[in-house]
């Protein structure tokens, strides 16, 4: 199986390197044939392994590929661990990868960059795989900066637009931060147990929980709970909780392909993945589970609002995948680790199928992203539209859809959580789903229905793009509208993840759930029952009242509540904070640094100072050379008189 492993891994840098290195010559079809080939191999393979590790073809691999050096008895590594978990990641990420891939021959048609923009997904895709099938965390690290680099690289493929620019940088800084923290708890995690393999420092993680460290002072915190803090610092970032979630709607600057790969199974679901792969380590943390709780929740509500307002049809899908990572992370904090990957693969297909289904909008209308120069799009756009009422369906939880399954069952499980903070998640998870459902079908009213806004140069042209655009689109809605059926029974509540999951006795709310847990059908009725429903069709029966029946509705509350409506416009002014005080005072600070420190310290003072003092005592001696004997005389003299006087003291 290793052969496989590494092929899986490999085909997709093979192609990327080719098509980056070699694009003038394997031209525009050798480019992106080559590089859907290495991720269909990819794919395909990725598909075998899963099926292996169900049937029991395979047994779980846990192996030492490649040993880079040993230094002072710690040993770094590439190497793989490729359990259910695993498997499921691979195949989520390679399947979207190519989906993408193929969608992105029609997207990028006209574009100068087409080699260079296929060799970057492409490279995305091995990154990711690197990331989740590591069995160490040198290799993780490698991944998470992996998929951090391409991503910068992606956001900011225009280059030339100066908002570009600045997206990629943002996102640079933020992920900085996080990865900062990350990096903290990978060496508190060394440091006590000496190693970087996952199954060696799972090993000692009741040492761990015992052990304490000194932060401030003489404050001891318990080592096991800094590290989960700091490793879930990363995941902030990589997976855009607030605070450190700003990067991600500008993401947006890149072209539409990227934004469905990165939102829907590559960099942001990183942090979740680790999060899930670290449950171990954060089972035996309270503290640690609080926190990664509190931020989810805060994240899925409080960006959920942030989409009402938005009128760019991309920055509406990018803050859903922002309250939706929420979700995520509030199953990850309610110990519910399962349920959190369960809506992680299930919001990959709907989310990779409204962003490519926005993308489909958007070609056809020449670029055009407003949604208010939208309207009536359905009959120009049947295929583009009837998929993303799937994809809508499936994100707003409506009942038989995979994001139905998910989604319930992990609101459900933040019910039964006894954690701290848990009664905060499950308020905030209730009141998403109506945040959700009013701004999913908003975008979905404003595009497709009511009175067309179009401009009339769009118009004339206005039709379906190609096969390769509506074939993903189509591809992507069968998984979104079924793919919960066969896989939450045992995904949620049977063995599917085996050992790669760790969850305590007291935590074990998905147990609890799966008490009642009688199949799909039994499931899906009891979500006719159930608040999660009702609060779902109240958000698109208030879309369709606001946005179709009475339009001007939305004006009247705008004027009526302007302050919030501004808070909600300015993001919470969470950038202008940045900009104005974190940027501005860093920029102020390095400037001191500069000055005080650099120029009049070290280039005043030890560089030039030491060379004008020389200079300056130079200057002094010279006189003492005056050339006349008598002058030399009178200091031998006087030298004389010094020592003589010196012995006799």
């Amino acid at each position: 199986m290793e052969n496989i492993y590494l092929t899986i891994v490999l085909s997709p840098l093979l192609a990327a390197i080719i098509a980056g290195l070699f694009g003038r010559q394997v031209g525009r079809a050798g480019a992106h044939t080559l590089t859907i080939l290495g991720v269909a191999v990819a794919c395909g393979l990725s598909m075998y392994v899963l099926w292996a590790q169900l049937t029991g073809a395979a047994a779980v691999y846990n192996e030492t590929v490649y040993q880079w050096m040993s230094v002072g008895g710690i040993n770094l590594e590439v190497g793989f661990l490729v359990d259910r978990l695993t498997a499921l990641m691979m195949v989520v990420v390679t399947f979207v990868s190519l989906m993408v891939h193929i969608y992105t021959i029609g997207y990028m048609h006209d574009d100068n960059g087409y080699q260079r923009f296929f060799s970057y997904i492409s490279l995305f895709t091995f990154a990711m795989l690197m990331l989740v099938m590591s069995n160490n965390f040198l290799q993780l690290f490698f991944g998470w900066e992996a998929v951090g680099v391409v991503s910068y690289l992606l956001i900011g493929f225009w280059y030339k637009r100066p908002t570009a620019i600045f997206a990629n940088m943002k996102a640079f800084l933020v992920n900085r931060v996080g990865d900062f923290g990350f990096l903290l708890g990978i060496a508190a995690l060394l440091m006590y147990t000496g190693s970087l393999d996952y199954a060696e420092v799972f090993a000692q993680v009741d040492g761990l929980a015992a052990a304490q460290i000194n932060v401030i002072g003489d404050g001891s915190w318990s080592l096991l709970t800094l590290a989960c803090i700091c490793l879930f610092i990363g995941a902030m970032g990589k997976s855009a909780q607030v605070p450190l979630h700003v990067w991600l709607p500008d993401s947006m600057e890149g072209p539409t392909p990227i934004s469905a790969l990165i939102h829907a199974a590559t960099m942001v679901t990183a942090g979740i993945f680790m999060v899930a792969r670290m449950s171990p380590l954060f089972e035996f943390s309270e503290t640690a589970l609080t926190v990664v709780l509190v931020i989810g929740a805060t994240t899925a509500l409080f960006t959920g609002f942030m989409g009402l307002v938005q009128n760019d049809i991309k920055r509406v899908v990018a803050y859903s995948t922002l309250s939706q990572l929420g979700y995520m992370t509030v199953a990850l904090g309610a110990s519910a680790y399962a349920s959190g990957v369960f809506h992680l693969m299930t919001h990959a297909f709907f989310k990779a199928l409204l962003f490519l289904a926005a993308g489909s909008v958007i070609i056809a209308l020449h670029h055009e992203q407003d949604m208010r120069k939208m309207g009536g799009l359905k009959k120009y756009l049947p295929i583009t539209y009837w998929t993303s009422l799937a994809g809508s369906l499936a994100l707003i939880g409506f009942p038989g859809t995979a994001g139905f399954f998910s989604k319930d069952a992990l609101i459900e499980a933040v019910g039964y959580s006894t954690i701290a903070g848990s009664g905060y998640a499950y308020f905030c998870v209730m009141a998403g789903v109506l945040i959700t459902a009013l701004y999913s079908f908003r975008m979905f009213f404003l595009v497709f229905h009511g009175n067309e806004r179009i401009d009339e140069d769009a118009r004339h042209h206005l039709h379906e793009p190609g096969w390769v655009v509506t074939l993903p689109l189509v591809l992507l809605a069968i998984p979104s509208l079924v793919i919960g059926w066969p896989t939450v029974g045992p995904l949620l509540f049977g063995d599917f993840f085996g050992n790669a999951i760790f969850v305590t006795d007291a935590h074990d709310v998905l147990g609890q759930l799966g008490a009642d847990y009688h199949g799909p059908m039994a499931f899906l009725l009891h979500g006719l029952t159930s608040p999660v429903l009702y609060l779902a069709l109240s958000g698109v029966v208030i879309a369709w009242y606001m946005y179709l029946k009475n339009p001007l509705l939305p004006k009247t509350v705008k004027d009526r509540f302007g302050f919030i409506y501004r808070l909600l416009e300015n993001k919470y002014y969470l950038d202008d904070f940045n900009e104005k005080v974190v940027a501005r005072g860093s920029r102020l600070l390095g400037k001191g640094l500069w000055r005080g420190g650099d120029t009049t310290v070290i280039d005043g003072i030890l560089i030039n100072g030491t060379a004008n003092s020389i200079g300056r005592f130079a200057g002094w001696v010279r006189h003492l050379q005056t050339g006349y004997l008598y002058h030399y005389a009178f200091v031998m003299v006087i030298g004389m008189v010094v020592v003589v006087g010196w012995f006799i003291w």
